[in-house]
């Protein structure tokens, strides 16, 4: 499993984890905002995509699910709420 340190490259905020079972992907991120208080406060975001290829034979992604891929979602959903929860039970921070 990745660090859950924020990862940049050229200022290009980049995927704390990835969970993937085949063409299904739950990503996390973290990110920061300021609250109407004016602290940074950090969270953390979940995205999630199925890749296939079009008729012309190129990558694309959707959120649209087929029957089929619903157990992969619940599996990739499952460990990225674990990794969360996990982190957050060492950190002591929210996720």
């Amino acid at each position: 499993m990745e660090s859950t340190q924020k990862k940049t490259i050229s200022g290009k905020n980049l995927p704390e984890n990835k969970f993937r079972a085949g063409p299904i992907v739950a990503t996390i991120w973290s990110n920061s905002a300021i609250n109407k208080s004016g602290e940074k406060v950090a969270y953390k975001t979940v995205s999630f995509e199925r890749t296939y290829k079009d008729k012309n034979d190129e990558w694309q992604t959707t959120n649209s699910l087929r029957t089929n891929d619903l157990p992969k979602a619940i599996v990739v959903l499952t460990k990225a709420y674990e990794s969360l929860i996990l982190a957050e039970a060492v950190t002591g921070e929210e996720a």
